[in-house]
């Protein structure tokens, strides 16, 4: 049997993991908008595990998580015991993956005495900040690439929406190619922009390890050198190490 099932419940997909307390063993995913106690059962059908640790980014699936797995479930929240501190003024509103994220920074990524910053590439992109004195101190919240060029298809008449990749070059021969470019380029220098305002802010900025996550990170964060580790499972992780934080 596993020590747990760690469940990270964003705007589209859950992503599931089973865990020992030291790594994630398995990988599994749902769409979030089929998520029901049925299908959660269903989902997890011959994994054995004794807890069950989870965030979720959509309230109205907590219900769904408590009727799958009952009393064996614990639901990150802010007041939940865990091994940073938040030094935040309403610390009822970080989203409970962005705290995750930063459990994971701290224990896997940075050095202690040395601030973090995590970024999460999902439907919006999210700058995560962990304090030299590990306290998750807050972030930025910008939209995701695909939310982006989505909505230049949605809102204009001409305009496709484009399969994302890497762009050949910077100069658009196409309307794809000119949507890639600043897709490509555009996105990485808000990316640098932001992460250069964090550095300036922090103290000790220019030793913060860069650590990203979220689906369409390893293609974003190719050849930026501000960004020291792409790490998929850092949610996951994040969820493990409050498990691995309840037993102590």
């Amino acid at each position: 049997m596993a020590d747990y099932l760690l469940i990270d419940v964003g705007n589209g997909r859950a992503k599931l993991g089973l865990a020992s307390a030291d790594t994630i063993h398995e990988h599994r995913d749902l769409p979030t908008a089929e998520i029901t106690p049925e299908t959660l059962q269903e989902a997890v059908r011959g994994w054995s595990f004794d807890r069950v640790v989870a965030c979720s980014v959509v309230p109205r699936v907590i219900p769904s998580l408590s009727g799958a797995f009952g009393g064996s479930l614990t639901v990150l929240r802010h007041d939940t015991p865990m091994p940073i501190g938040i030094r935040y003024p309403k610390p009822e509103s970080i989203g409970p993956d962005r705290l995750a994220n930063a459990i994971a920074l701290s224990a896997m990524h940075v050095t202690p005495g040395k601030p973090g910053i995590v970024l999460d590439f999902g439907t919006a992109v999210t700058f995560d900040i962990l304090s030299e004195d590990n306290c998750y101190i807050g972030g930025v919240i910008a939209p995701g690439l695909r939310l982006m060029t989505d909505y230049l298809h949605e809102r204009t008449a001409l305009l496709p929406r484009v399969h994302l990749h890497e762009p050949t070059t910077a100069i658009g021969q196409s309307t794809e190619g000119a949507i890639l470019a600043g897709a490509g380029f555009g996105y990485r220098g808000m990316i640098r922009g932001i992460l250069d305002a964090l550095r300036k802010e922090l103290p000790q900025g220019d030793e913060a390890r860069v650590v990203s996550t979220g689906g369409d990170a390893e293609w974003i964060v190719s050849g930026m050198v501000e960004i020291q580790a792409v790490d998929p499972d850092l949610t996951l992780h994040g969820l493990r190490l409050v498990g691995n934080w309840a037993r102590i």
